[in-house]
């Protein structure tokens, strides 16, 4: 079996500021831009990784969800709970300091963790949490 992660999903408030973030902060590339009505779904991800995608989406768009699941959403994502992604540099200190100047919320800075690896974290605009490890 040869799996690999095609697309995985972040909420995303405000697509701007988002794509802000994942666009000209983290250098991802924009893949899709759909629209339906005051909502979009926007694709991004590594130029070297054509087959992996980012999806950020309107947080609460499933018209299954109840009234009480999405204030619970909501609550998870104001707290920065509800969602995180975990990407790998091989220049970690360099990825840093990029990201930091484009004015990203650091939540952490590089850092050996005691469970192996070195790595910083930030929040997205829309309080998802991205990790940054040391690749190799």
């Amino acid at each position: 079996m040869n799996l690999i992660i095609q697309h995985t999903f972040l909420p995303a408030e405000d697509p701007e500021k988002s794509l802000a973030f994942y666009r000209d902060a983290l250098g991802f590339e924009v893949r899709n831009d759909v629209g339906y009505g005051d909502m979009r779904w926007i694709t991004v991800g590594p130029a070297d990784q054509p087959h992996t995608s980012i999806v950020l989406h309107p947080p609460a768009a499933d018209p299954g969800l109840t009234d009480d699941e999405r204030r619970t959403i909501a609550e998870l994502m104001a707290k920065g709970s509800y969602a995180s992604i975990v990407p790998a540099s091989s220049d970690l200190a360099g990825t840093f300091d990029q990201v930091q100047a484009s004015g990203a919320d650091v939540v952490q800075e590089p850092m050996d963790q005691p469970y192996g690896v070195r790595d910083c974290a930030f929040r997205d605009p829309a309080g998802n949490m991205v990790r940054i490890s040391q690749l190799g």
